[in-house]
Formats: C-alpha cells, structure tokens, sequence
C-alpha cells in the first residue's frame, strides 16, 4: 500500500526529531572522548568542545599501564559472563513453570515476585543478611545477589507463555520432558528474549557501583566502577597528576579516558545483539 503525503511528511519530521534527539543524547559521550584525546594546555584552558584540541594519547597510554586499572576490568568482565549466565539458567529455570497453568502455585508465587518489585528490601537489614552469608569483602557479591531480578522474570514468562502449545505437546509425544524440552525446543526458539533478559544483567552487573560500595572494603577486589571512583577521587594519583610539569595530561582528560575505557565493552557489546535486542525489548509489555 502506498504511503500517503500527510504519512511521508509526518515520518520525515519524527525521524528528523529523532536525529536531533539523538544527537543531544550523544553530545556528552562526545565530549568526554573529546577530553581524553586533548592536551593539558587545552583542558586547563577549557576550550575543548566536541573534538579534541592539541590531539594526544598520553592520557590513554597513562590509563593503560595502570595494573589497577586492568586487574578491576577483568574482576568486572569476569563478574558480568559468570553472573549473566547464571542469570540466565536460574531466570529461565524459574519462568518457565511460572508459564504453565497446570502449575497451580503458579500465580501466588508470581504474586510474591511482584510483591518484590514494589517493595525492596531495607538497606540495614539486607546488608547484615548479605555479609552473614560471607559475601564481605567476597568477589561473589558482585554475582549473586543479581541473579535474579522480578522484572527480568515477567518478561521471560511472558514470553514462555507466549510459545506454541503444538510444539511443546508433539516434543511430549516423542518422550520429552519438561527439563528437555526447554533446553532442546524452547530455548534454542528463544534468543529474541534471552539476548534482551540477557543485556539487561550484563549492564546492571557491569554498572554496579553502590552493591559494592558496600560490601567490598578490599581495594583488589574493587571492580571498575569502583576503580573509577578511586581514580578520580580527591587524592588519588590521577587528582594529584596536574602537579606534573613535564606531562602532556591532567586530571581531567585521565578521568574522561577513564570513563570512555569503562564504556566501550558495552558499546562494543551491542551492535551485535541489536537485532535480538529489538526483538525482544517489548516483551515484558505483553500480559501475561
């Protein structure tokens, strides 16, 4: 069917509010790029914009030596695989009984799941149960206390009840059981809600910063959020670094290189789940 005029117009118009939308939302991205590119001069002048001014990579050559810096990245990298598979076994292993009506605790356990999503748990009281359980000063506290979300939950279910009930009862005809049947028919059918469930942990547990904030005192075990803040902190090395005459980076352009070194995996990440992504991302809109 042909689009009409008034359709042409109001398209090209959204799509240009969304180009300018866009490009607002990119702006700080790019100038904190800009910063980690720029010269000491230049950032103690604070003339840099949207594009590097007295172009340089000290303040990345600086950054990437720093043992510290590297030894919290792979504590993050390690956390987010490990949780986000976890994350995912355990969501899945939930949601997809949740999906059936013949499991008759179905919607009261369901039920409770909402409950937790609209009353969260007490900060004192869930601190002192966390660290009761050895997870002080433990790298696991970055993994375990995500590994499940309510949210996350509701949109794989949703997705469970969703899937063909011809295919599940022509898999029990030929002797499949429940196990089987989700990890040889349904879940191989479902990377559309699996790549979304699955983004969503990975950037919350990539992202953390107040979880361990709280229970991780060890430097070592910092991941890179935390490294981050140490980093740029008042009286780190990076704070102090401008004191330096004979270096062509300050403590703003390390902070912006810094920055951009904690973002690119994700950006890296997503062009290549974009499609699954958009697929799944209004999965949890459908009723359930």
């Amino acid at each position: 069917m042909k689009e009409s005029v008034k359709d042409q117009i109001f398209r090209n118009v959204i799509t240009f509010f969304l180009l300018i939308l866009g490009f607002i939302a990119l702006v700080p991205l790019i100038s904190v790029v800009a910063m980690s590119f720029s010269s000491k001069a230049a950032a103690d002048m604070n003339i840099v914009n949207l594009l590097p001014v007295g172009f340089t990579l000290e303040s990345w050559k600086y950054i990437l030596t720093d043992n510290g810096l590297w030894r919290a990245f792979f504590i993050t990298f390690a956390a987010t695989g490990v949780g986000t598979a976890l994350a995912l076994t355990v969501t899945s292993l939930m949601a997809y009984p949740l999906s059936k009506t013949e499991f008759k605790m179905g919607r009261l356990l369901m039920l409770f799941v909402i409950i937790t999503m609209i009353f969260k748990a007490p900060i004192v009281p869930y601190f002192l149960t966390v660290k009761g359980m050895g997870l002080f000063n433990n790298p696991l506290v970055l993994v375990l206390p995500h590994i499940l979300t309510a949210y996350n939950l509701a949109i794989m279910r949703t997705f469970f009840k969703a899937f063909p009930a011809e295919v599940e009862e022509a898999a029990k005809i030929d002797g499949c059981g429940y196990f089987k049947m989700l990890y040889k028919i349904i879940l191989p059918s479902s990377k559309a809600v699996l790549t979304t469930v699955g983004l969503f942990y990975a950037v919350t547990i990539w992202n953390q910063f107040q979880h361990p904030l709280m229970f991780i005192q060890d430097t070592k075990l910092f991941p890179l959020q935390l490294k981050i803040r140490q980093l740029i902190g008042g009286g780190s090395e990076i704070a102090n670094v401008s004191l330096v005459a004979n270096v062509n980076y300050t403590e703003a352009t390390l902070s912006a290189a810094t920055v951009v070194f904690a973002i690119i995996p994700i950006i890296a990440v997503y062009p290549w789940l974009q499609k699954y992504f958009a697929q799944g991302a209004m999965l949890g809109s459908v009723k359930g």
